[in-house]
């Protein structure tokens, strides 16, 4: 009966969306069960049933008057910190924020929160916090800190930047904050997938890739990985015993799981834990688990407003010119999308749905200033678009009609919402 669902929706996704677009109560009725196949929604649907379960009111709810904050510009982070530590997540979720600079006569009508949360953006990513670090394929998107400890109250930092996300999602309030995807998986309780260390750290992506297309058994490797901490290294096991057990073609993939989970997870459990709950007091993650990750940094950071014709016009191709049908077709489709679906792609193709400032000519890779490009990927004409985000790519089938690139295309971006993971 689940599978029959399942395919019903698939098959009937346009109409269904349509449908709840022009009445979105019927989420609340009829329709509720699309809950348990989030994927056949669309985003503005998805955000609309969000935010109206979110805000529900329950008859019992404490009361929670003003969270006055009087901080520091250059102790935005600090100074907040120490205010909204001794309150509850009730207390800091239904509390209506007032803040105000010391020193400052601006009374908050709504314009100095907004800039409080503009700054705190910054501050948590500051590097004398040591919270987080830039992932090395893209300067601008962040992963938690491995040595935040350094930081004596680090792990409490963590909590607070998970309420912090927390709350300006509970009141509508968007930050200037891009993390890895994988960070948004584990806050969405999905499973690491070693295709996210690409954006992470692209060299081990590269050798744990060699791994699953070649036979490891001469490199005498072991279950284990090395540490460094400030230059020391140590070997740490992926599983019990793991230092001498060797990885075969047999358990490679196993290998690989464990890797990534250890680089993506592991190594930082504490912080993203911490991280967690903080968000959690804020945000229930039964509701939060309707989106997937692409969609979890739209609502976090806002949908970006792209310029189809300025990305076409730094464009790089491989295999294509801009002239052949799949790629008049490619931007064809972009300009039809609407702009949720136009941000996925972005963020498909280049791991984050953020436009620098100096516009797609300043895209950032792993080596760089990185411009998009879209290479002709050879052999099956029926497979999906695949990207490689950290040089902006994608390799492009070559279809048959603009109807099926634009169909695969939309599969794509719902596909590598999903991701893959070992089973």
């Amino acid at each position: 009966m689940e599978d029959l669902f399942v395919t019903f929706t698939d098959a009937h996704r346009k109409v269904l969306n349509l449908m709840v677009r022009n009445n979105p109560s019927l989420m609340s009725g009829s329709f509720s069960l699309l809950v348990n196949n989030p994927r056949v929604l669309d985003f503005d649907n998805k955000r609309n049933y969000f935010t109206q379960q979110l805000h529900r009111r329950p008859h019992n709810r404490e009361h929670h008057g003003t969270l006055q904050l009087n901080v520091r510009r250059a102790r935005v982070f600090e100074d907040s910190f120490q205010h909204l530590q001794r309150k509850s997540g009730d207390q800091i979720k239904h509390g209506k924020l007032s803040v105000r600079f010391y020193d400052e006569e601006g009374v908050d009508a709504g314009g100095v929160t907004r800039e409080w949360f503009q700054i705190l953006a910054r501050q948590m990513f500051d590097p004398n916090n040591a919270l987080f670090q830039p992932c090395a394929a893209d300067r601008l998107t962040y992963q938690p800190n491995k040595n935040s400890w350094v930081n004596p109250e680090h792990l409490s930092f963590f909590k607070f930047v998970g309420r912090v996300i927390g709350k300006a999602i509970y009141d509508g309030r968007l930050l200037d904050a891009y993390f890895a995807r994988s960070l948004y998986r584990q806050l969405l309780g999905k499973p690491v997938d070693y295709k996210d260390v690409e954006w992470v750290d692209p060299e081990y992506y590269n050798s744990l890739c060699w791994i699953l297309e070649n036979d490891p058994t001469p490199l005498d490797l072991t279950f284990s990985v090395e540490a460094d901490e400030f230059g020391v290294n140590r070997i740490v096991p992926l599983k019990e015993g793991g230092e001498t057990l060797p990885v075969t073609q047999e358990n490679k993939r196993e290998f690989v799981q464990l890797s990534a989970q250890y680089r993506l997870y592991s190594s930082i459990k504490d912080q993203i834990e911490n991280l967690s709950t903080g968000f959690y007091e804020i945000i229930p993650k039964e509701l939060i688990t309707i989106f997937n990750e692409q969609e979890l940094e739209l609502l976090i950071s806002g949908t970006p407003d792209i310029d189809v014709d300025e990305w076409r016009a730094a464009t790089e191709y491989n295999g294509y010119t801009s002239s052949d049908p799949n790629i008049v077709w490619w931007w064809r489709a972009l300009k039809s999308f609407n702009r949720d679906e136009r941000a996925k792609v972005l963020s498909f193709a280049t791991g984050t749905s953020k436009v620098p400032l100096g516009g797609f000519t300043d895209l950032q890779g792993v080596q760089g200033v990185q411009r998009f490009s879209i290479h002709r990927a050879y052999g099956d004409s029926d497979r999906l678009p695949q990207a490689h985000t950290c040089f902006n790519q994608i390799d492009l089938p070559q279809y048959s009609s603009y109807e099926m690139l634009r169909q695969q295309l939309l599969l794509a971006i719902i596909e590598g919402g999903e991701g893959f993971a070992f089973s």
